[in-house]
């Protein structure tokens, strides 16, 4: 059947809807490119033996993620948006899971009375869903070496839909918490809290990696094949988030009024600067507690610390505020780093980022920022979903914490038990020290490493 151009919706397919299309699909391009720059970084840290197993498992944990997200988490999410026009959740699933009316529609062919702007929507599914792959590669780097790959990877696809559900609950303008007052334009609650949780409960149970935090009998030290590596990577993530960030903003007329996601008054230029500023912030103050204590690490945790603390409020702060809150930033990682040393804990990511940083920048967020009002959506004048009837609180910023911490936790625990007493959690410390990428795809380094490079007798000792 031909197309018959007079029966299309034209404005559907308008050309300030290419825009839009165009601007979403830029930022799911910058989160890939997200994507890269954290495989750069685990290439650069994960042990020589084990290299490439670890990006392998990120990069397919990242694709079980992806895949589960479009055929059911992006329903879950949306129907924050069905709910505030009296539909339920249900409804939102059915549109929107893999083989739903609005996945499968061509949007040329869809009356906007039905469903306005549905290009822009089915492009979001991309992006989130990418998103959804990047929690995975997240909590990969607190269970690295150590976990079975099929509890990973059953890992991934429960930790999507429960992440799913908590994206529904804390990012947008009209879930549950969101719309309640808890604000977080970035989503650190759902994408980096999450997972951090999880690494609560996993971390201890699998144990410290051989030489991490003290030498083994077989592995003296715990050496990164390039720690150099890991920068360009970090600048790889600092590439990739601005377009995220235009993903964050919904835009309304005239031409193109940006309302962030959480529907708080921002402008674009205003957000980009807030981005551009922590990062500059904490790498400052990073450089300078590296220096001081000579630890390499906080070159690395420094820029990143500011960007995490200041991604809640990206769109609520004023450029001058969030290089402050920047230059602050590293502190909190530095104190739940020092921490988690100190008692021979080996999660040296998520710990002090996302628990540190993240938390820390969400409670400023809700000091400093209360009182902005944010919340509901643009057009709607009363009632529960009216545009920004809610205004940030701290009461509310800490139920946000402990609710996204609480949910990573608690489906960590029900899933190391169910995972325990089946396909097993932990990976052989044998094979942990040999090389998994020996143990499980035959693979043996170029080089033998110092740490590796012990006497025979003791080896076979």
């Amino acid at each position: 059947m031909s197309l018959d151009i007079s029966t299309i919706y034209a404005e559907q397919v308008s050309l300030n809807s290419l825009v839009q299309n165009v601007l979403y699909a830029s930022g799911t391009v910058g989160a890939i490119l997200v994507v890269v720059g954290l495989l750069l970084i685990d290439a650069g840290t994960a042990r020589r033996k084990n290299l490439f197993n670890s990006t392998i498992e990120k990069t397919l944990g990242f694709f079980l993620g992806f895949a589960t997200y479009y055929f059911i988490g992006f329903g879950i999410w949306a129907a924050q948006y069905y709910i505030m026009v009296d539909a339920t959740m249900t409804d939102s699933i059915k549109d929107w899971w893999l083989g739903g009316g609005m996945t499968n529609s061509l949007a040329h062919q869809v009356d906007p009375a039905i469903f306005p702007g549905l290009n822009t929507f089915q492009v979001f599914v991309f992006f989130l869903a990418v998103f959804a792959g990047i929690i995975n590669i997240l909590l990969h780097f607190a269970v690295s070496e150590r976990m079975r790959p099929s509890a990973y990877y059953i890992t991934c696809i429960v930790a999507t839909l429960v992440s799913s559900v908590l994206s529904w609950a804390t990012w947008g303008s009209v879930g549950p918490l969101t719309n309640a007052g808890f604000h977080d334009f970035f989503g650190v609650g759902f994408v980096y809290l999450f997972p951090a949780g999880m690494a609560l409960v996993f971390t201890p149970l699998l144990g410290a990696r051989p030489g991490m935090m003290e030498p083994h009998e077989r592995v003296s030290a715990y050496l990164a094949p390039s720690i150099g590596l890991a920068a360009p990577g970090l600048m790889m993530v600092f590439a990739g988030l601005p377009m995220v960030i235009l993903s964050c903003l919904f835009f309304f007329d005239p031409e193109a009024l940006a309302v962030s996601v959480t529907m708080a008054e921002t402008s674009v230029g205003v957000a980009l600067n807030n981005y551009a500023l922590v990062w500059a912030g904490g790498a400052i103050t990073g450089m300078l507690i590296a220096y001081k204590t000579g630890n390499y690490a906080y070159t690395l945790l420094g820029p990143l610390a500011g960007y995490v603390a200041g991604a809640s409020g990206f769109d609520v702060y004023l450029p001058w505020e969030a290089f402050v809150l920047g230059l602050m930033a590293p502190i909190a990682s530095y104190l739940v780093y020092e921490f988690t040393l100190k008692r021979g804990i080996d999660e040296h990511k998520l710990f002090p980022l996302f628990i540190g940083a993240g938390t820390f920048g969400l409670l400023m967020t809700g000091i400093f920022k209360a009182g902005t009002p944010r919340g509901g959506y643009l057009g709607i004048e009363e009632g529960a979903y009216a545009f920004q009837h809610g205004e940030i609180s701290l009461v509310m910023q800490v139920l946000g914490v402990v609710t996204c911490v609480g949910a990573g936790a608690a489906t960590a625990l029900v899933l190391a038990f169910v995972l325990d007493k089946t396909v097993g959690l932990r990976t052989d410390v044998d094979d942990q020290i040999d090389g998994l990428d020996k143990a499980y795809w035959d693979l043996d380094p170029d080089v033998e490493t110092h740490a590796d490079n012990i006497p025979r007798s003791v080896d076979a000792a």
